[in-house]
């Protein structure tokens, strides 16, 4: 079977850059597991990414070393075990807020007798090796969304879930159920107090820890404190940057004000 680099990754201590998928587009996906990511985050959950064409982003990017992951709308069995089938080596499940949600989740996730995952890898097995169904359960990754303040004080239930490899924050989720209004890169003490507990509580389990950030600066911040994992942006966002850069060097602060103000993502 072919190797979850991700997985390996983790295993010496290493640290992990990911990057966020938002565009339906097999060339765009395959161009963005060109540029060196560690691994990549297709988005069916916020966006327009469906499952065909995450299936089409998919096979763009199997062509590189970059190892592939997806994050599911919602903790629903159907699409979880839809997007491994077609060949993802994690899966990133949002909004899990207590024990019960998380074992749902890698329930999806395993084989019997470690889950209740349906056998069928149709793609799998063309991305990963006629031999898939042996070793998938040692090798998917499973990453349990923590975004709420219930998720906060259920965090030591949570992440001693047996078969929990490792959490995901959404900051601006989780700011959110706080009352403090949506946003990421947490400059205030308080918030700041969140992202240092939840890396606690996962090494204290044993577990992997990892965010999403806006800026490559934050990123670097996180790694610092203990984060395995660090998602910059999105290639919706990264275009949008870098365009409103060009605008505004030829035609002036003016003429690049966004329409509309981006979301985390």
């Amino acid at each position: 079977m072919r190797e979850n680099a991700l997985r390996t990754l983790w295993k010496s201590g290493g640290f992990a850059l990911n990057g966020w998928l938002h565009i339906p587009s097999a060339f765009s996906a395959e161009l963005m597991s060109q540029q060196g990511w560690d691994s990549i985050t297709i988005d069916l959950q916020h966006g327009p990414v469906d499952y065909q064409a995450a299936v089409t982003m998919l096979q763009a990017m199997s062509a590189s070393s970059v190892t592939p992951l997806a994050r599911v709308p919602w903790n629903e069995p159907g699409i979880i075990m839809k997007m491994l089938d077609a060949g993802v080596y994690g899966i990133i499940c949002p909004m899990i807020n207590t024990r019960a949600q998380c074992e749902a989740f890698i329930g999806a996730c395993r084989y019997p007798p470690a889950g209740f995952r349906s056998m069928g890898p149709t793609r799998a097995v063309l991305y990963a090796g006629a031999d898939y169904a042996a070793h998938a359960n040692d090798t998917v990754i499973t990453m349990a969304m923590i975004e709420t303040k219930e998720a906060m004080g259920n965090l030591d239930d949570i992440l001693s879930t047996p078969g929990l490899d490792a959490i995901y924050v959404g900051p601006s989720d989780l700011s959110q159920s706080y009352g403090r209004g949506p946003g990421s890169d947490y400059q205030e003490p308080e918030r700041i107090a969140w992202l240092e507990t939840i890396v606690a509580a996962a090494k204290r389990h044993g577990i992997v820890a990892g965010i999403h950030t806006g800026s490559a600066e934050y990123a670097l911040k996180v790694k610092a404190i203990g984060y395995q994992l660090a998602t910059v942006g999105s290639d919706g966002r990264m275009i949008a940057m870098a365009c409103k850069q060009v605008v505004t060097a030829v035609k002036g602060d003016m003429a690049a004000k966004p329409k509309a103000q981006a979301g985390p993502y």
